[in-house]
């Protein structure tokens, strides 16, 4: 059975990544997509050091939309070089697993 897969990524501001999570979700590509404002970060960057506000977007998919999902992400990102981070998942609740299937056209 096909596992789910969760995708790190960061972006400008929660409206851009609404924007892009809603996208992701309406192409089935994601069943969800978690955006949490307020992040700080310091990052090497074109050889300096920057800092600068962040939103963090979790997105909830299935491994086999991997290659897709993060097409479909560099797309759609407003940054030259966006953060994709998968992270497979060991376990999940078998309904977590099952809406994450369903709701990215797996059955």
């Amino acid at each position: 059975m096909e596992r789910p897969l969760l995708v790190y990524t960061t972006f400008p501001d929660a409206a851009i990544a609404l924007d892009v999570g809603e996208a992701l979700v309406r192409a089935r590509l994601a069943a969800c997509v978690n955006v949490i404002p307020g992040m700080q970060s310091v990052y090497a960057w074109k050889g300096t050091v920057e800092r600068g506000t962040e939103v963090v977007a979790i997105v909830k998919s299935r491994e086999g939309l991997a290659d897709a999902l993060a097409a479909e992400l560099k797309r759609l990102h407003p940054y030259e070089t966006p953060i994709i981070l998968h992270l497979p998942v060991a376990d999940a609740d078998p309904d977590t697993a099952a809406w994450i299937r369903a709701e990215t056209g797996f059955a």
